[in-house]
């Protein structure tokens, strides 16, 4: 009876872990590209940016983001990710300033995330696949790895923002728009009107439009 128990026990427990495992992994599915600074008014080391959105207390480990070279498709840099999704939603890698710091703004991760301007990529994957990508610029005689349409390739200082991070069209051109103020850590106003439950959700989910989640 007791080696019963002890095979329903161990049972039991597999099976605890392959759910856990399991919804981790979908979690981790649902993280999509928020926001992207790729070009900064000035220098960019240190001062660029990319935003994940996602499910609070998803583990990002086992991700990773990679720039893809619009001249020929390569994959010029990889940056493996760490950490978990904060109560807010929002995770902030920004770009190693050369001492292990950023200059980014609420800053969740500091990576080498120095990504080339247009006509580029960026994708977000896991050793499985693609979970999301971004491209941006003018693909016409270059090599796209975003999705749908291409972004467009926004002026120096401006980002590419997610116009609603709860949804993925699986359209760059539809899901991006252009901001002359990024705001990293932050949900931006997006020039779409939401609807009503949804905007609801988003102001105690994300933080209100416009106001940091943190002071640094």
């Amino acid at each position: 009876m007791k080696q019963k128990h002890t095979v329903l026990a161990r049972f039991a427990q597999s099976a605890l872990v392959l759910a856990a495992t399991s919804l981790a992994a979908g979690a981790q599915a649902n993280t999509v590209i928020s926001e992207v600074l790729y070009d900064a008014a000035g220098t960019d080391r240190g001062n660029v940016f990319i935003e994940l959105f996602g499910s609070p207390g998803t583990a990002l480990n086992g991700l990773f983001l990679e720039g893809v070279n619009g001249a020929d498709g390569s994959v010029y840099k990889t940056a493996v990710l760490s950490g978990t999704i904060p109560s807010d939603g929002i995770f902030v890698i920004g770009d190693d300033s050369g001492n292990g710091a950023s200059l980014v703004n609420n800053v969740d991760l500091v990576l080498d995330v120095e990504f080339q301007n247009g006509p580029d990529s960026i994708v977000l994957r896991d050793s499985n696949g693609i979970l999301d990508a971004l491209g941006y610029g003018d693909f016409s005689s270059a090599v796209f790895a975003g999705e749908g349409n291409a972004a467009p390739d926004v002026a120096s200082g401006w980002s590419l923002a997610r116009s609603n991070p709860l949804a993925d069209t699986g359209d760059n051109a539809a899901d991006f728009f252009g901001l002359n103020i990024p705001t990293p850590g932050v949900v931006p106003a997006s020039p779409v009107p939401l609807p009503p439950a949804l905007a609801l959700f988003l102001s105690g989910f994300a933080g209100l439009v416009g106001v940091s989640r943190r002071r640094v």
